[in-house]
């Protein structure tokens, strides 16, 4: 069965257009003119500013002029992220949809749900001619997963609204009214190559079968990290058996949770048993620990070409302690809203090469001044290892406003169409409202979205059945949209 001939056709058709076109961050501009032609084509007032972002204006159905302007908006980009054994290129290749009961998948890659979905959901409105609502535009923003970066320089005055409706939220039934703040940490060492040491031998240390999946909802699972699996083997094999680090690399995305994790080493060859007993005891630990959550985790030590060169090995052993002592996960729960993750991050990525390891971590908190401290503590770590730390990209969160009119107007919609209150909820995860809120101000927000599970993880998956009762609450809304006062 084809995704298009599900319900509602409208939404899936978009959808599946848009996994054929490639999009990840930072390479969005097919995306991008697709959907100005899109608008263009409707008739439909589009514009497409110095950054990319793409707004498109819907006036209102006939009688419903003195309802308040709604903004629909999600993020063209999608986190690209591959099985090892998967050949694909995100820059060329379309991804492949396929269905297994009631979900959709892609297949060994992300789907692309997070964010297409919610703007297949807003093409669907703008196509649609028979609805009801007032005025409508669609924020369609550019390179939300590597920094919200459309988000940031979007200006003042070009968008009308007063409503935004964010379609990026992963749990249909739940309306999000706030979410966390982000910053990164960019952490470099610098080190020397060496002759690698006579006697030794080549080895490939490789940590495979982990979910990962997404580092703001996905933090609270309990989920391995490939980066500190590496580390707790790597440290005992340089301490105790005299191993040289040649190469490391660890995780790809810094908002996705390292999955796989490989190292190169030099191992005298004397130790070569007891090396691979090492690997066998952690493995045997690590499969214990996360039984519950990561039953796929494989660990193995191979034989490999011995390398001519390795990382010196001050550097090596320093960065390898550093990272094993850096936080990572959840460091803190939030009083005010219990089950919410208040503050955390996530070891993102560890690569070496030409005369440097890199190293990324993205905290997330709904506290400014529990980020600044956590901040502190992770640069802290890694200068004390003598390497250079400099922190960027931060991005303020979103405080909830539980006097919202179109949270109460939301509310009620669902409670008529479905018989049951939807959970009002805030979210550890970085959303563009709190970006947009800034130059913005004086917009009401929320936000909503289908059940997806995994994303940012070749496991992403959106649940069919919810995609239509989202389509249809989102039909409602608009109907009963706040009138102007």
């Amino acid at each position: 069965m084809d995704i298009r001939d599900l319900k509602p056709a409208r939404v899936w058709g978009h959808f599946y257009s848009l996994t054929q076109i490639p999009r990840p961050s930072k390479k969005e501009e097919k995306a991008v003119l697709f959907l100005e032609k899109f608008g263009k084509d409707l008739g439909l007032e589009t514009i497409k500013d110095e950054l990319g972002n793409i707004i498109i204006r819907k006036p209102a159905s006939k009688g419903m002029e003195n309802r308040k302007g709604i903004i629909f908006q999600a993020h063209i980009d999608m986190v690209p992220q591959k099985n090892s054994d998967k050949v694909h290129d995100f820059e060329k290749d379309p991804i492949v949809p396929r269905i297994v009961e009631d979900w959709v998948y892609a297949t060994g890659t992300t789907l692309g749900a997070d964010n297409g979905l919610g703007i297949a959901v807003a093409m669907a409105v703008l196509e649609d001619k028979d609805m009801v609502h007032g005025p409508v535009e669609a924020l369609f923003t550019i390179d939300e997963e590597a920094g919200m970066n459309g988000a940031r320089g979007l200006k003042p005055g070009l968008i009308k609204g007063d409503i935004l409706i964010n379609l990026d939220s992963e749990d249909e039934g739940e309306l999000y009214v706030g979410c966390a703040g982000g910053l990164d940490a960019n952490v470099k060492f610098t080190y020397n190559e060496v002759a690698t040491p006579a006697g030794a031998e080549g080895y490939k240390l490789s940590i495979t079968g982990l979910k990962g999946g997404h580092s703001g909802m996905d933090i609270i699972l309990g989920r391995g990290n490939a980066n500190k699996a590496l580390v707790r083997i790597l440290l005992p094999l340089m301490k105790d058996l005299g191993a040289s680090l040649a190469s490391i690399e660890g995780g790809s995305l810094r908002n996705a949770i390292p999955r796989e994790g490989f190292a190169t080493l030099a191992i005298p060859a004397a130790n070569a048993d007891a090396a691979k007993k090492v690997v066998e005891k952690h493995f045997s630990e690590m499969k214990n620990e996360l039984a519950a959550h990561e039953p796929n985790l494989k660990i193995t030590l191979e034989k490999c070409d011995t390398p001519a060169t390795v990382i010196d090995s001050k550097t090596a052993l320093n960065m390898v302690k550093a990272v094993y002592a850096c936080p990572n996960g959840v460091e803190r729960m939030s009083d005010a809203m219990p089950g919410l993750v208040e503050t955390s991050n996530n070891l993102a990525i560890v690569k070496s090469g030409e005369g440097k390891i890199e190293i990324s971590c993205l905290m997330r908190s709904s506290v400014d001044s529990a980020k600044d401290i956590l901040a502190a503590a992770i640069a802290s770590t890694f200068e004390l290892a003598g390497a250079e730390v400099s922190l960027s990209g931060g991005y303020p969160g979103w405080k909830p406003n539980m006097d919202s009119d179109i949270l109460k107007t939301m509310k009620v919609v669902y409670k008529n169409l479905y018989g049951v209150e939807p959970e009002v909820k805030a979210i550890h995860a970085g959303l563009e409202c709190g970006i947009l809120g800034g130059a913005y101000p004086n917009w009401d927000m929320i936000s909503c979205g289908p059940t997806i599970r995994s994303p940012h993880s070749p496991d992403e998956r959106v649940n069919i059945p919810t995609v239509e009762k989202w389509w249809n609450y989102i039909v409602e809304v608009l109907k009963n949209a706040p009138e102007k006062k």
